[in-house]
């Protein structure tokens, strides 16, 4: 070979690694926050001491103070409140779930418990009690499996594989969800959402791009709906228990930094959502351009988020607790981008909802500052759990921490939103209880062991009685709704 010929295969070698080099910095422009460690500690900068820390380094609305509740906990991903008062949540790249508790209520957890351990990247976690014992449900990547769960003692035991779940892939997170209408006298079913294998792509296994249903004890596997590229959390309206399903949606990538947005979906059985060839309001994806696929016939986005905020943990504010006019308000976590150029997301943001979520007042900030720089996070929020008394945990895989949020309402916060879900309470009666299962004229702390009879309180009137005191008011669906769920638990579910 002479000289000649050699430069030039040499010169030809460098341009290649030139072109290269440049496709991959033009892809993975803006992933820096995603990917680079966090530049500081967060855990240390605000500390287990609630703190309104706006500047310092997070911006959050007036009243509403943050702190740490628990730190080094690798990467924690779905939150869940246990019977007893115990914060779950799991931990995927560790295999393991935990339990945390606050048991002296100086708002951080000083017990920390292994639950079960040895899965393959656990993440959806829900607990049901039945036959008055409690089960804990967990979506691993290749499995759901049910244990029997003492929340005592905070161990899971007796591991039974409901269904088995396709591996491998681009979206490895499974989720759960419990299905259940306490009005209507059937067993609750496990929704299990299976993100797609691919960015784009028609997948050859039905049970991807899906969420499928299943009886607790995983028989009747179904789909419930398709054509949902990778709807990672779930979470049920206040109002709707039975109901839709809300689910957070991600699009997909490298079409530009504006395209496709982010979804919330109303999930209903038997709907076809579009992915792979339609996205938000039935668009048409240029992805196999040749194939006839009428959009219309899909189910559209309810709401369109910007593209690659990449929305996860989403959460219904309660009624109790919180500002005047927040109430059944929705907060989504935005994950953050990292297939964009100038990077979005790391927040947390509250969607305004009117006539029942029908429609969408506005989006604005709810908790940001976690993005410091074009190259640096602090941390990236994924699941949010609000509770009725004005706090809310957030996990954070990013920094390994769990938030909690609290509300003092001597701050007083009224936005006079129309079209929100009518007062439940009179007379001076507030509804109060972890579950806003009591009527009582003040605030009051219970434990916050969960019993389905407590979901029957959801659309009820709390008032003062002939007696003085206040109390629910006694309709007859009040009292059937009772009667049936406070039977033991379907046998055999």
């Amino acid at each position: 070979m002479t000289r000649r010929t050699m430069t030039m295969i040499g010169g030809g070698s460098g341009v290649l690694l030139v072109l290269l080099g440049g496709a991959a910095w033009w892809v993975f422009r803006g992933a820096a926050p995603a990917f680079l460690p966090p530049p500081a500690n967060i855990a240390a900068i605000i500390r287990r001491t609630p703190t309104n820390a706006t500047g310092m380094p997070l911006t959050l609305p007036p009243g509403f103070s943050i702190g740490i509740f628990a730190s080094e906990l690798g990467k924690p991903r779905v939150l869940h409140m246990g019977p007893r008062g115990e914060l779950l949540v799991s931990v995927p790249e560790d295999g393991h779930v935990l339990a945390l508790r606050d048991r002296d209520g100086d708002g951080a957890a000083e017990e920390r418990a292994v639950v079960v351990t040895g899965l393959r990247k656990p993440h959806g976690i829900v607990t049901w009690e039945q036959d008055g014992r409690w089960k804990l449900f967990v979506a691993a990547e290749d499995r759901v499996l049910a244990f029997d769960y003492d929340p005592d003692a905070r161990r899971a035991a007796n591991p039974t594989t409901l269904t088995e779940l396709p591996v491998g892939g681009q979206h490895v997170t499974r989720s759960l969800s419990l299905q259940w209408n306490p009005r209507v006298d059937t067993p609750p079913r496990l929704l299990v959402s299976v993100g797609s294998s691919c960015n784009i792509c028609q997948e050859t296994d039905a049970r991807r791009a899906a969420i499928l249903s299943m009886n607790l004890d995983g028989s009747d596997v179904r789909p419930f709906a398709t054509g949902l590229r990778n709807s990672v959390f779930m979470a049920h309206a206040p109002w709707t228990r039975g109901g839709p399903v809300w689910a957070t949606e991600m699009g997909q990538d490298f079409l530009g930094d504006a395209l496709p947005p982010d979804e919330i979906n109303l999930v209903e059985e038997g709907r076809d959502y579009g992915w792979p060839y339609c996205y938000g309001k039935n668009v048409r994806n240029a992805f196999d351009a040749r194939r006839s696929v009428a959009c219309d016939t899909k189910t559209p986005s309810h709401i369109d988020l910007p593209a690659h905020v990449a929305p996860l943990g989403l959460a219904f504010i309660p009624e109790i607790g919180w500002p005047k006019g927040w109430g059944n308000d929705l907060l989504v976590a935005y994950h953050g981008s990292w297939n964009r150029s100038s990077p979005t997301g790391y927040e947390i943001v509250r969607v305004r909802l009117a006539e029942y979520g029908a429609r969408v007042v506005g989006i604005e900030d709810f908790i940001s500052g976690w993005r410091v720089s074009d190259q640096r996070a602090l941390g990236r929020p994924v699941d949010l759990l609000a509770q009725p008394n004005g706090t809310l945990y957030i996990s954070d895989d990013h920094a390994g921490v769990i938030y909690r949020v609290t509300y003092d309402p001597s701050v007083w916060v009224d936005d006079g939103q129309e079209g929100k879900p009518p007062d439940r309470s009179a007379g001076g009666c507030v509804i109060t209880g972890c579950s806003g299962q009591v009527c009582a004229d003040r605030e009051v702390m219970t434990t916050c062991e969960y019993r389905p009879e407590y979901a029957c309180y959801a659309n009820e009137r709390c008032e003062r009685q002939e007696n003085g005191s206040c109390g629910w008011v006694a309709t007859e669906a009040l009292r059937s709704c009772l009667d049936r769920t406070r039977r033991p638990s379907f046998p055999g579910t």
